[in-house]
């Protein structure tokens, strides 16, 4: 199975200018009170937020690129940007731009590094993945430090056949079953996970998701089939049919968004190079 030619282009050519300085920052936030990452129409995105911190400090005022985008109340403990300013206005060390950026953030984002990057550095095109992981509480009563964290379900979950079922994710897979349709088109549905795993500390689940790239949605629709087979609704083994089918209305329902963080975007040789944004 191979769709992945159909996702490649010309990597942009974006690259910093010798009079400017090109900064990467790693940044966590709270998704809870914002309407996605990126700026909106209506409500409030985080990089509207971290850019009106950016402009206090450089009056180059510069954009942020990122490494992906999440939607309205997802989580990220490990969102990666760049962005450039003019050298002279760049006379500070990472450790002092990430005090200083922090100063005029909200207490629910804050920028957890930054460093100076080399003049072609791209937060997103130099990705080579991503780490999402989805936490479920199981318990009829929720837990007041997870209610913002965390997808409370009341039913009982077969951890076996959780990770039973989790296997068949695993590897270049079609998944058109588990992708909501964006305002937006797609070139391929084809991506390529290399962990799905299921993880329980008590009444805890945690449900970890590596791979090259992701589907709007995606991890959601994954995580609340994994669920319904938890519930005993879905066949472990039906996973294979449901992918194979590609059509979403085979796959279990869409997980809420709050329980789902953004952890770390890795970085390697093998850079990869997509059509599209990815939008969780």
């Amino acid at each position: 199975m191979s769709g992945k030619s159909s996702l490649k282009r010309d990597r942009p050519s974006d690259v910093a200018k010798p009079e400017d300085q090109r900064f990467r920052m790693s940044i966590a936030y709270d998704g809870a009170g914002y309407h996605g990452w990126q700026f909106q129409k209506t409500g409030t995105g985080v990089q509207e937020k971290v850019e009106d911190a950016l402009a206090r400090l450089f009056p180059a005022k510069p954009r942020i690129h990122s490494s992906s985008r999440t939607d309205r109340g997802v989580h990220a403990s490990g969102m990666e940007v760049h962005f450039d300013v003019p050298k002279v206005q760049a006379r500070m060390t990472p450790d002092k731009l990430l005090l200083a950026v922090n100063a005029h953030l909200p207490a629910d984002i804050r920028v957890m590094r930054a460093r100076c990057a080399r003049p072609n550095f791209h937060a997103r095109f130099d990705a080579s993945g991503k780490e999402y992981r989805y936490q479920v509480w199981n318990h009829s009563a929720l837990h007041p430090l997870h209610r913002r964290t965390a997808w409370q379900v009341v039913r009982p979950l077969d951890l076996g056949a959780m990770r039973a079922a989790a296997k068949h994710f695993i590897g270049e897979r079609d998944f058109r079953s588990f992708r909501s349709n964006p305002d937006y088109d797609t070139t391929s549905t084809v991506r390529t996970l290399s962990q799905v795993s299921v993880q329980r500390a008590g009444l805890l689940f945690t449900v970890v998701i590596r791979g090259d790239g992701f589907l709007y949605k995606m991890c959601r629709g994954i995580v609340g089939t994994l669920v319904q087979v938890g519930e005993g609704k879905i066949p472990p083994d039906e996973i294979a049919a449901i992918l194979a089918g590609k059509d979403r209305r085979l796959a279990g329902m869409t997980a809420p968004a709050h329980g789902l963080t953004l952890c770390k975007v890795f970085y390697g040789k093998r850079a990869r190079d997509r059509a599209e944004v990815d939008l969780e």
